[in-house]
């Protein structure tokens, strides 16, 4: 089991002697990078986001009471033959991952408890398709949580996803909308930028055949 943690603690791009705060750090690192979030319809993406969220946990699990010291010692002396005395590690796994919203300082606990609720609720309206629910709770989110950059992202998100349906549906106009939104509301994000391009080159597209079909 020991040689387990190893192994998460690679998929976090980590020695085996790292600290339990560089094990923080690269998580939250790679969180951020692969979120599906900021990878929209990208299966790779989050299918790395969610095996570097279940390493983090199995390492949070085991580290409080089995140190990365411990877990390097057990690197070499694996390769040797097994003692029977050798105590063992048990790795408690978790039924779901769960992803935890930056930590804003100037929050109260109260308000960043209702950050992490409104994010969690939001990733169900996502998964449901229910955008225009999804953006009448960030938007109110962001009126009671005001200068929170990462809610405003969340708003940017929420509007890009449902102009990006509306594309899909053929509604270009109030999609055009919900687009320009989304960038005026995060304008310095450019993998936003890039994903409201493509759904703006789509309606492009979708205009173009539409006019050599009535020719």
């Amino acid at each position: 089991m020991r040689r387990q943690l190893v192994d998460e603690l690679r998929v976090l791009g980590l020695r085996s002697d790292a600290s339990f705060a560089e094990v923080k750090a690269s998580y939250r690192r790679l969180a951020r990078r692969y979120h599906p979030d900021m990878n929209p319809g990208d299966r790779e993406a989050e299918d790395k986001f969610i095996r570097i969220t279940k390493a983090y946990q199995a390492l949070a699990d085991a580290m409080p009471t089995v140190t990365t010291a411990t877990v390097a010692a057990t690197v070499t002396t694996s390769q040797t033959t097994a003692s029977p005395s050798r105590p063992k590690v048990t790795i408690h796994k978790t039924a779901a991952s769960k992803v935890t919203v930056q930590v804003n300082p100037n929050l109260t606990p109260e308000d960043q408890a209702l950050k992490q609720k409104g994010f969690d609720q939001l990733q169900l309206l996502f998964q449901a398709q229910k955008f225009p629910r999804a953006i009448a709770l960030v938007d109110g989110l962001a009126q009671r949580l005001t200068d929170d950059p990462e809610v405003t992202q969340w708003q940017a998100i929420s509007y890009q996803r449902w102009g990006r349906y509306l594309v899909r549906h053929g509604h270009h106009d109030k999609a055009r909308r919900a687009l320009k939104k989304a960038l005026r509301l995060d304008p310095h994000n450019k993998v936003l930028w890039q994903e409201v391009n493509r759904d703006f080159q789509r309606m492009e597209h979708a205009s173009q055949q539409r006019t050599t079909a009535a020719k």
